[in-house]
């Protein structure tokens, strides 16, 4: 991904909460999302984050002139209720959109301009969001290699780590109905548990909820039936990415996946950030393909000089659980774990490659997650199963002094991230929030 003017990181908006270097949303940014003001029953449209602010994309195309060209019909394209019609229009369309709103709110835009800017904007604490597109699929990955051995720890002492692992991005069929958009809430739900010592099932609410720590990337134009993304076309294909919360029924998961994948374990619920940044705005953060001597070689097809020395992101990544003690006591979410998107095994390319190597056809708005994302350390664990070693070692909340193994009823989970190193800008993807309620 090449760099260009839009990646400046002494480049300012006229925008002043844009400047504020702890800001999610400087300039150098511009995610996209799908919003509303709250409270309202009008028309949803696309919208991107700059600041403290939305600039309203439909307000925008009404305000003739100020986007011509391929980037006014690209602007048609982001300003509709949902996006999948500008993922589709590809890469050249997302980068001449970025281009022009860039120029539009640098700090040297002409006076006239930026009056009629104002009239779009939108406060960002008074908007809320629906999905960023018409999900037709969802795809959840497993490719974190720490995350792998951490749970096959707990499922197989002896033999964590699978033998197709190291040679293949896995994944399974996830719901797209029960996708929901962050600050959604989700009653804890029922199924078959096992327990170890027992020779029948019981049918009960979930006793081992879970989070995982996980980043979307969603599809922009698709491949035909048939024809497999080569590895050097596959970003191509993506659009961009936001934050993922794929809520997990540990004991339903563990007795339900023998001999097959993840069904009632994971499909009641996951959760997305609504903000999705483009690829072309984390091109600074690219970093190498983490691979040890010892790591067999990826098959012909998986490989690639460029993917190897560029295939990764460094996307700092954390996660807070708020409990109903936190809320009532005005203390903020206790800090769980931290770690970054590099440390996967496997790239996004490699992941949309072998999704298509088959002949499977990707679609416009379809939606990918990369697996839990955890770190070699185990302060790096993407979710709770690792951090108290499968139930056996429970961990403490800062603030209330409260332990958790698993999900209580009223907790909520934050998730969070962001991009920061000398010499680039900051950027964030704000933040992806769900909470438990009790099971009915």
């Amino acid at each position: 991904m090449a760099l260009d003017f839009t990646h400046d990181p002494s480049a300012r908006s006229w925008l002043a909460s844009a400047n504020d270097t702890a800001s999610d949303f400087p300039l150098q940014n511009l995610p996209f999302a799908v919003l509303r003001p709250r409270g309202t029953d009008g028309p949803w449209r696309g919208a991107v984050a700059i600041g403290d602010q939305a600039l309203d994309l439909a307000a925008l195309v009404r305000r003739t002139g100020l986007c011509t060209g391929a980037a006014a019909e690209a602007l048609q394209l982001a300003a509709r209720p949902a996006l999948n019609d500008f993922m589709a229009a590809g890469a050249d369309a997302w980068r001449t959109l970025r281009q022009a709103l860039f120029a539009l709110l640098e700090a040297s835009a002409p006076h006239a301009s930026i009056a009629m800017l104002r009239s779009c904007l939108l406060p960002l604490d008074n908007v809320e969001y629906t999905l960023p597109s018409q999900i037709g699929d969802y795809t959840d990955f497993y490719t974190s290699i720490h995350h792998a051995r951490n749970v096959g720890r707990v499922i197989r002492p002896h033999d964590p780590l699978t033998p197709n692992f190291q040679w293949l991005p896995i994944a399974y069929h996830g719901r797209a109905s029960s996708v929901v958009i962050s600050g959604t809430p989700f009653h804890r739900p029922h199924g078959q548990a096992r327990a170890a010592d027992a020779a029948t099932p019981i049918y009960t609410p979930c006793t081992r909820l879970d989070y995982e720590l996980e980043m979307g990337f969603f599809i922009g134009p698709g491949n035909p039936l048939g024809r497999r993304v080569p590895l050097a076309e596959a970003e191509q294909h993506i659009f961009g990415m936001c934050l993922l919360n794929d809520w997990s029924a540990r004991d339903h998961q563990f007795w339900e996946m023998d001999p097959l994948g993840p069904f009632l374990g994971k499909n009641f619920c996951t959760s997305l950030s609504p903000w999705v940044v483009t690829l072309d705005a984390l091109a600074p953060y690219r970093t190498p393909l983490p691979r040890s001597a010892e790591d067999p070689p990826a098959l012909a097809y998986l490989d690639s000089a460029e993917n190897r020395a560029h295939g990764g992101i460094d996307v700092q990544l954390a996660v807070h659980i708020e409990t109903a003690q936190h809320r009532a006591q005005g203390l903020p979410p206790a800090p769980v774990s931290r770690t970054s998107l590099r440390h996967q095994y496997w790239t996004l390319a490699q992941m949309l490659t072998q999704h298509s190597v088959g002949g499977c056809n990707l679609r416009p708005g379809d939606l990918c997650g990369t697996g839990t994302v955890s770190g070699p350390l185990p302060e790096e664990a993407g979710a709770l199963v690792e951090l108290s070693l499968g139930g056996a070692q429970p961990i403490t909340l800062a603030g209330t002094g409260e332990t958790r193994t698993f999900l209580a009823d009223g907790d909520a989970v934050i998730l969070s991230g962001w991009c920061e190193k000398p010499g680039a800008a900051r950027i964030g993807f704000g933040n992806c929030r769900g909470e438990v309620l009790a099971a009915i």
